[in-house]
This record gives C-alpha cells, structure tokens and sequence, in this order.
C-alpha cells in the first residue's frame, strides 16, 4: 500500500514526533508499505531516509517556535499529493496540516492520529488547577465540537493510548482506533543501570551516593510542569536527601534553570541526543517523575519501566495509566505537596523489589515498536478494505 502522512510536526530538530516517524520510515517497507512524509521545511525538496521519503514543502517558522513549521499554502500540499496518487493518507494535526488533509480531494481512505490533546496541553494546564479540569473541558465545548468536524472528514481517528479512546470518545470522537506506541526494548533495559553514572548525576545535583536520585526527561513546555517537579523535590528534601536530574530543552529553558538555581540539589542537564547515554540515564536513576498530564501516550514512562526504573506520575491521563502496584507513586496533577508525598512514599520502598514489579509490568503492558506498527498498519489495511467495500456496495444498488 502506498501511505503518505501528512506531518505538520515533523523537524528535523523536534522530539518525539521526529523520532517516531523515523521508525514509521524504517518499519513500513518490512509491512510492504511504500511510506512519504509530507513536512514543512525552509524550501521544497525530496529526499530519501531509511526506507522511504521526505517531501519538504517549503513553509513559513511558527511564530512562537522556530523549531517548527506550519503549512501555508494549501495547494502546495495538495499539489504533492496529487503527484504521488497514494491508496491513504494520514493527517496527524489538529491545526492545518489536519485540514489540508482532509480538504484534498482524493478519494482514497483517510486516517487521523492524534498526536496530541490540545486542551490538556494548555487550557489544563493553566486553568486547571483553579476551576477543576471537568470545568475545563466544559469551557472548551467549542474546541470538541472543532475537532469533531474535523474528525468527520477522516474514516477512522487513530491514538496510542486506551486513556486517550476513552477521553475523546467522551467528547464525541467517532471511530477511534488505538495503537499503542512501542519502545526499543533494546535500547531501554535494566542493563544500562551503572553505579557510575549515579553517582555522577548525584554529584551534579551536589549530593554523596546515600541520597536518592530522580530524573525527569520531557521538553522543557509549560505542560511538563518542570516548576511542579522542583517544587515538590524541594519539599520532600525536609525530610530526605532527594536529588532531580532534568533532561531536555524548550521554549522554557531559561525559567527551568532559573527555578533549579533557586532551589537546592536540581541539576538541569540539557538534551541528551546519544540514546545510549539517555538508557544509561534513565535506568541508573531510582525514579523517574514525570509533570505531564497531557500526555497522549506518555514514552518516557513506557521507557522507564523496560529500564526497570520506578515512576512517579499524576494520577489521570496517558501517564497514569503507566502506574501499578509495587512500582509507581501518583499524584494530584499540579499539586507538588501531594507530589512530595509521592517522592516520599516511593524512595522509602526496595528499589530491587520495584525494579523487578517494574519489568514485569513492561513485559505485561509495553508493546515493542514493530508490534505498535504491526498494528498501526493493520488498521490502515482494515480501513482501506472498509472503505473499498463500501464503494462496491453503493456502485452495486
């Protein structure tokens, strides 16, 4: 099947989405997919990566962010489409990479994945707090009833989390598909744990070998609540030793650094782009605490767990779900004394005994990522065989 996935949020300097539709390019020709990302880019060129193509469609920066593009003129999508003449398409934005997509004319099957959940990034995460996250939503009817009808022009809606189904099919969202994301287990493994490494993270956070060690890895957004985190590190320090280890970068950078300068024993470490080094990180760390409430899978914490690596995390949404017995601690999103309590409760338990319950729910509930796409594409077979047999039907009356 020939697949093009129209991707506003592809860079070649941006994170998770970047990194996933690298694997999509490797994974689809091992299905027997011929895969073109359409993207938008500083000038309008192809070229080739792994087992499939890049068409950057040259496109103007986001205001707000230069690592990212957005589309502009529609008909140059549409231009590019019309030339590769593909048996799907896949519009994975919300904004107008969503739009131009669905407004193509092509009359081929068309998937929507959900990269995201705008309401929790932003609405949520400010507001929130103050007048309740039902509340929230309700003020945000407009937004649902937005992406209903953007949803309609699509044959099915695909996310990565049951949590994600079930919160949009509460909203209205029609045909829904879940495809969980998958995790190099590979790369992410108990193995990578190094005393070493510990230490050294210990003693960039100014603290000796008998303290406990936590780690967040996140873009530095406003919805990571990266401040949440310091706060409740913070907290939990009057009664243990307690450091946090950040990775990553972001619009917020500058306000991360200035909160960890203002508290004790946060060390801010920057993007780390050697994935051996981040595994090595990861699985060294006694916990990983994650802000985020807005995930809509949550892989960090998927990747935690393959690492035998405990987590703390708030207590609805994607990252939740990622939460069991003997392993995880959860929290009130946004409330950092309900997230020290978390810190507390987690670091007193036997890091062994919840590493072990941490591996044993990975092998339980993480998929490997030739399963998420193993899935992925089924769907999209599923979908094209639905939409070919309807056509049969109404051209047989």
């Amino acid at each position: 099947m020939k697949i093009v996935d129209v991707c506003e949020f592809y860079s070649p300097t941006g994170g998770g989405v970047r990194r996933y539709i690298d694997q999509k390019l490797e994974f689809a020709p091992r299905f027997g997919h011929d895969l073109t990302i359409i993207a938008p880019g500083p000038e309008t060129r192809k070229e080739r990566v792994r087992g499939g193509h890049i068409i950057w469609v040259k496109s103007p920066y986001l205001p707000f962010d230069k690592n990212y593009r957005m589309f502009w003129r529609a008909h140059h999508v549409w231009d590019v489409l019309d030339s590769l003449s593909p048996d799907l398409v896949e519009g994975s934005s919300p904004w107008r990479g969503g739009w131009l997509t669905a407004r193509w004319k092509g009359a081929v099957p068309k998937v929507f994945f959900m990269h995201m959940d705008p309401v929790s990034v932003y609405p949520q995460t400010f507001l929130g707090g103050l007048l309740g996250e039902e509340r929230v939503d309700r003020m945000f009817g407009w937004f649902w009833t937005y992406l209903n009808r953007l949803n309609g022009f699509y044959d099915a809606a695909i996310v990565t989390n049951p949590a994600m189904a079930q919160r949009f099919g509460k909203f209205g969202l029609k045909n829904i598909e879940v495809a969980p994301f998958g995790v190099e287990r590979e790369k992410f493994s108990h193995i990578f744990g190094d005393t070493t490494m510990r230490r050294q993270m210990l003693a960039a956070c100014g603290l000796e070998g008998d303290a406990s060690l936590l780690v967040a890895v996140g873009r530095h957004h406003p919805e990571k609540r990266i401040n949440v985190l310091i706060d409740a590190v913070t907290r939990a320090q009057s009664h243990r030793k307690v450091g946090l280890y950040i990775v990553g970068d972001g619009l917020i950078r500058k306000s991360v650094e200035r909160w960890a300068r203002r508290a004790h024993h946060v060390h801010v470490a920057g993007q780390i782009s050697d994935q051996n080094r981040l595994a090595s990180v990861i699985a060294s760390a006694d916990a990983l605490i994650h802000g985020s409430a807005a995930e809509t899978f949550g892989l960090v914490l998927a990747e935690a767990l393959c690492s035998g690596t405990p987590v703390i995390v708030p207590d609805v949404g994607a990252s939740a779900t990622f939460a069991g017995p003997g392993y995880a601690e959860t929290y009130r999103p946004g409330d950092a004394a309900d997230a020290a309590a978390a810190i507390l409760l987690l670091v007193a338990g036997d890091r062994a005994e919840q590493a072990r319950a941490a591996l044993i729910a990975a092998n339980a509930r993480v998929h490997t990522v030739e399963q998420h796409f193993a899935t992925l594409f089924e769907i999209y077979e599923r979908v094209a065989a639905d939409r070919a047999a309807a056509s049969a039907s109404n051209q047989s009356r």
